[in-house]
């Protein structure tokens, strides 16, 4: 006997990426609630957690916590674990009991907020990279615009509670084998189709091409800053003293040297802040980029219906919070004094 038609997918980031509904049998509707997957989510609840909340309590205890840097990373520290609390969690509970318990409007409410917590962390890096930017191109201006900080922080999260609001009216209670589950259900396939393309444009394309013109923006400012500089000292002899980098040699200068002393073209704190957050949206790029190709490629059917491929798809699934696993460590490895200084 067959099952009614299920989502392929109920897994950590379902909430605002669940692929095409499928038939399954009876045996193979829960297939991908494994022991495996299981202890998976709650090493990684606890690896999101605690390192966040570290990063957390490390800033707050920083002198500098008022930087406009330890401000941002301290936003996208919150928005991380709480993608611990609300969605790791709430997932790990729900493998564990199988069915849902918290009723219709808490499978609405929670989804909701398992939406929010989701997109306010890409939005956060958002916010990090275009602040980024305006440190580059506006460095006059940008230490004393400080509202600006509340303005991009705000927006972010505002973004992440209205594009969360389509959770409210398409997750619903429904019954799958005697089991009260929390899913998506759309009357037609073609549904599923706009859906999954549209949650991959605003959760993960948009933002990433905002956040690879910030950076193309930021090097063609740095390339050009380089280039004047050199222009400046091209016929001048420039001594090393106490160890200074030579910048300004009648040939190519090198980024690497100018940008090695706060009197070089950027100043070495700048530049270091502009690596941590590429370092940080490469690893955004990378945990999520697979997770939206095979949810696509499934929605529009280029991929099987089978149990194999429903157990790829939960680990494949897995692989987006990692994000929130990277970012404390990405943080510790660029603040290593920081660091020594909270242990």
């Amino acid at each position: 006997m067959e099952a009614p038609n299920v989502p392929a997918t109920a897994d950590i980031i379902d909430v605002v990426t669940t692929t095409q509904s499928i038939n399954y049998t009876t045996d193979s509707v829960f297939y991908f609630y494994k022991d495996e997957h299981l202890t998976f989510l709650y090493v990684l609840f606890a690896l999101i957690v605690f390192g966040n909340l570290l990063v957390i309590i490390a800033i707050s205890l920083n002198k500098t916590r008022n930087s406009r840097m330890h401000i941002f990373i301290l936003n996208l520290a919150i928005a991380d674990v709480s993608v611990g609390l609300v969605n790791v969690l709430t997932d790990i509970v729900w493998k564990s009991t199988v069915d849902w318990y918290a009723g219709n409007a808490g499978c609405k409410i929670i989804r909701y907020c398992q939406g929010v917590v989701t997109y306010a962390s890409t939005y956060a890096l958002v916010a990090l990279s275009l602040d980024r930017l305006n440190a580059i191109a506006r460095p006059l201006s940008f230490s004393a615009d400080k509202r600006r900080i509340k303005v991009l922080i705000g927006l972010a999260w505002a973004l992440a509670f209205v594009f969360s609001t389509p959770m409210l009216a398409i997750n619903k209670l429904m019954l799958v084998n005697d089991k009260w589950q929390c899913w998506i259900q759309f009357p037609e396939p073609w549904f599923w189709k706009l859906y999954m393309t549209s949650i991959a444009v605003v959760l993960f394309f948009f933002p990433a091409i905002i956040i690879a013109v910030c950076y193309i923006i930021i090097v063609i400012i740095i390339w050009k800053k380089t280039i004047m500089r050199g222009a400046s000292v091209d016929h001048t002899t420039q001594y090393v003293k106490k160890g200074t980098p030579l910048c300004g040699a009648r040939k190519a200068v090198r980024l690497r040297d100018c940008v090695s002393s706060s009197s070089g073209v950027i100043p070495r704190a700048k530049m270091k802040t502009i690596k941590m957050t590429l370092v940080i949206v490469s690893v955004f790029v990378f945990c999520w980029s697979p997770y939206f190709i095979y949810d696509l490629l499934s929605v529009y059917e280029f991929i099987p219906s089978s149990q194999d491929i429903i157990a790829l798809s939960t680990f494949i699934q897995s692989l987006a919070p990692l994000n929130s696993v990277a970012n404390p460590i990405i943080y510790a490895s660029f603040n290593t004094k920081t660091c020594v200084q909270f242990l």
